[in-house]
């Protein structure tokens, strides 16, 4: 199938090679067509396609022809089909990122291209087929008036985007002067409570910039590179010339070199040299409204987890970074970081009720604590994130204040994170006129099925239409997207990415994205988290070990005591463990890594196996999925008497200890491993590399672009469980040798060391800051059509859908069922005088869609 791929570059490939493909094999597709329209009107997902097609064709010969062919490289590639009898439409997934649609006439086999439109129209019809035929329904093209934004061609390239736009910029920056007057507006703007930083005003041409250029490097050039900047300010001021070029005269030569290079002959290197040496981001405004966001006694408390650590961690990193900038650039600014969040008078014994709070281990990043208001007071008790959509616009206004007052002035970068503070960002930055970030962690439409067309059912309790629309308010808005992996923006050859599921979708009823987030947007970017390396630090530092853990982890991993704690024994302590720790649910997998284990009787007589999840004793479980988990579990260690050689421990989240525990296993000589169906980044597996853990972790998600299979870690597929035992057997037969062991062990840190810290992380993105702020001030004028199209939408659209979320009263109501509420925009169109306004704005007919 490798020399078909090759064939989908035009968007019309398919619908031009399909007609002959389906004659060459006319009676069997005769066959398979009958068989996909005999059910009637429906969506077939992938598989179903497969199998359906398969059964259609009984000799072998044909059915492998057709499967290696083109006709069965189509399928393969196509995620669904709507079935609208004698119609098949298909949309085909060539390429991450690259869609192509397709109608299949099943009678006569004649073949149509179909735009994302009408596609979604034929989706449509399964769902709500009265709106799907409306004239006035709601559209919303957010491509359309993006027509000037350059796009990445390649699916190689995409989450390369600050790359892109240092070469873009380069292009536009070419040596005549002219073009070069957007870069010194840029520079003229430059400065930090009212002091002017690089250049004063004085230095008002291009020629008169170059000229001071020239004579400053003649200048400090003549001076022992190591002589502080204040020796020789004066000279600089005579010259238009003021503080932030560097801190000794070394420094400040590297940089006027750089922007004298770039004046020259710019050039991408160059530019990016030059914008990471630039004293542009001092101080940072990093949101997420939703959950208990506090440094102790919150984590396992509602919608409180893995996002506060993130962000905790980045802030340390942000610090550590700006503060070393600041010394290079020669400055004395502080910077100043603050993580706004909510603040909940009913804190549940925590922080969450202190305005401000200190970040642990930094001298200038802050939490600041706004609460939730309606028109009758502070909302006091904890809201849903599914439910806080009522209160972000004023929290937004409130928040700015706050922001601004703290400040003393205003931010020089904002950084969203999750839904509701990614909308809370764009509104804070839409208004202040700051660069904008954001990060999803996790977007829900693609964590709930079908959460899209059966967004009405969903809607009394998860509130999906406010969550989708803020989503591409956000991810449209926004000046730079951070991601974890390129998963996470454009998924793999078989499982499209998060982003890229919101191509384009529908909302039946409601509201139709013919074209929502380009995966090939110049926005998106790849800047991967680490782990806290004071927590997560190599087994082999001996003098920075934790050994007063020690008795207590000993006890945890080999006492034959069973309580609420841990269950199970290890008989010989002298084997190696296999260790895994995750939550308790069916797409982490561990039950399915203990039956993996279970079955492999060579895996078993090498090795131990330790579980970190979940609690013991169902009854203290209040997650359905959880508790079948814990039964499942129970059940397979009865099963396969695994007593003696398996230890579960219940979920444990004091991080300090937990990486000690991760040394341990491997003082042991064992290995992690990290089971996953689907895992989106894959953190365990960042901490388990940096402790020194040789890895195995699941193939399908991030984990498979953190290890490099076969040397620094393994990757295993978590559909084949006898294969990935196999696999783990083999490496423990190979660790006979214990130079093996080592040399896995080394790679991986080796791996995280150049990939994986937060010390890249942060330089990354405070360079993202950089090249975005001037991209940002490059087309400023450009982007005033979108920003007005998405203001309306937020008008129009989003407020009204944000009235329908049940409000929250003094009687915490957190945990009542929301009764089922009326959503104007799901009336029929022609009643509901929103949508027909919007209709009217947003509406775009087009000759010929693509």
């Amino acid at each position: 199938m490798a020399a078909v791929s090759l064939s989908f570059k035009r968007s019309d490939s398919i619908a031009e090679g399909m007609p002959e493909a389906l004659k060459e094999s006319r009676y069997q597709m005769k066959k398979c067509f009958a068989r996909y329209v005999s059910k009637g009107k429906r969506v077939m997902k992938n598989p179903q396609l497969m199998e359906e097609l398969e059964k259609s064709i009984d000799d072998k010969a044909e059915k492998a022809k057709v499967m290696e062919g083109f006709l069965g490289y189509i399928i393969c590639s196509t995620q669904e089909a709507v079935v609208l009898p004698p119609f098949v439409a298909f949309a085909v997934r060539p390429h991450p990122g690259v869609w192509e649609y397709v109608k299949v006439n099943s009678v006569d086999l004649s073949v149509d291209g179909v735009t994302p439109r009408d596609y979604l129209k034929y989706k449509e019809t399964i769902y709500d087929e009265k709106w799907a035929k409306d004239e006035h329904a709601l559209e919303v093209d957010l491509a359309a008036l993006e027509p000037s934004t350059p796009l990445l061609t390649l699916p190689s390239s995409i989450g390369k985007g600050a790359q892109f736009i240092s070469r873009f910029i380069s292009a536009k920056l070419d040596a005549r002067s002219e073009s070069m007057k957007p870069l010194l507006d840029y520079l003229l703007a430059l400065d930090h409570g009212g002091q002017k930083l690089m250049i004063n005003k004085t230095v008002d041409t291009v020629n008169k910039l170059r000229t001071a250029l020239l004579l400053a490097e003649v200048f400090v050039s003549g001076l022992p590179k190591n002589t502080p900047f204040q020796k020789f300010e004066p000279r600089f001021e005579e010259l238009g010339l003021e503080k932030g070029w560097g801190d000794t005269a070394g420094t400040v030569k590297e940089t006027l070199n750089c922007l004298s290079e770039v004046l020259q002959a710019p050039d991408p290197v160059n530019l990016e040299k030059f914008l990471g040496r630039v004293p542009s981001i001092f101080n940072i405004v990093i949101l997420s409204p939703h959950g208990y966001f506090g440094q102790a006694d919150v984590l396992g408390l509602p919608d409180t987890g893995g996002q506060i650590v993130y962000i905790l961690d980045q802030v340390k990193a942000f610090e550590e970074e700006l503060l070393l900038r600041i010394k290079q650039q020669g400055l004395t600014i502080k910077p100043q970081i603050l993580v706004v969040t909510r603040l909940i008078p009913e804190a549940k014994g925590t922080k969450c009720n202190q305005e401000l709070e200190t970040v642990l281990n930094t001298k200038h990043s802050h939490i600041l604590r706004v609460p939730f208001k309606t028109e009758t007071g502070v909302v006091r008790q904890w809201v849903s994130r599914f439910d806080v959509y009522p209160y972000l616009e004023r929290y937004a206004q409130d928040a700015a204040a706050k922001v601004v007052d703290i400040l003393q002035g205003k931010p020089d970068l904002i950084i969203g994170n999750y839904t509701d503070g990614n909308l809370v960002a764009s509104l804070m930055a839409t208004k202040l006129g700051v660069t904008q970030g954001t990060i999803a962690h996790a977007l829900e439409k693609t964590k709930y099925e079908e959460s899209d067309v059966k967004w009405k059912e969903l809607e009394p309790k998860y509130h999906f239409s406010c969550q989708f629309t803020a989503d591409m308010m956000a991810m449209n808005t926004t000046d730079f997207i951070i991601t974890s992996t390129y998963q996470e923006i454009a998924g793999s050859k078989d499982r499209p990415g998060q982003y890229e599921s919101h191509h384009a979708f529908t909302l039946p009823g409601l509201c139709r994205f013919v074209s929502g987030i380009d995966v090939f947007h110049p926005k998106f970017n790849i800047a991967s988290p680490g782990a806290d390396q004071s927590i997560y630090f190599p087994y082999t530092q001996k003098q920075k070990r934790l050994t007063s853990f020690h008795p207590a982890i000993d006890e945890l991993l080999y006492s034959k005591t069973e309580n609420e704690e841990h269950t199970g024994y290890l008989e010989d302590r002298n084997k190696p463990i296999i260790f895994s720790m995750a939550r308790l649910d069916t797409v982490k997998n561990i039950t399915g890594l203990v039956e993996w284990y279970g079955k492999n009787k060579k895996l078993r007589g090498l090795v131990n196996l330790v579980v970190v999840a979940g609690f013991l004793d169902p009854s203290k479980s209040k997650d359905r999925e959880e508790i079948s988990e814990i039964n499942k579990m129970r059940s397979l260690i009865d099963k396969y008497q695994l007593n003696g050689q398996m230890r579960w421990i219940a979920a444990q989240t004091d991080r300090v200890r937990n990486g000690e525990l991760y040394r341990c296993i491997a003082d042991t000589k064992g290995a992690f491993v990290q089971p996953a169906l689907y895992e989106a980044f894959g953190l365990t597996v960042i901490e388990a590399m940096n402790c020194g853990l040789p890895t195995f972790a699941t193939n399908q998600g991030g984990p498979a672009e953190i290890i490099v299979d076969g040397v620094s870690g393994f990757h295993i597929d978590p559909t084949n469980g006898d294969e990935a035992s196999a696999k783990m057997a083999d490496f423990f037969d190979k660790c006979k040798d214990p130079s093996y062991w080592n040399k896995i062990s080394t790679a991986g840190l080796q791996r995280i060391y150049e990939c994986y810290t937060w010390k890249i992380y942060a330089t990354k993105v405070l360079n993202m800051g950089s090249i975005y702020g001037l991209w940002r001030q490059l087309t400023k004028e450009e982007q005033q059509a979108k920003d007005k199209y998405l203001q309306l939408l937020y008008n129009l659209q989003f407020r009204n859908l944000a009235k329908t979320v049940p409000v929250a009263t003094d009687q915490a109501q957190q945990h009542a069922q929301p009764k089922p509420v009326a959503i104007p925009a799901s009336q029929p169109p022609s009643q509901n005088p929103v949508c027909k306004l919007l209709s009217a704005i947003f509406t775009r007919k087009r000759k010929g869609d693509q």
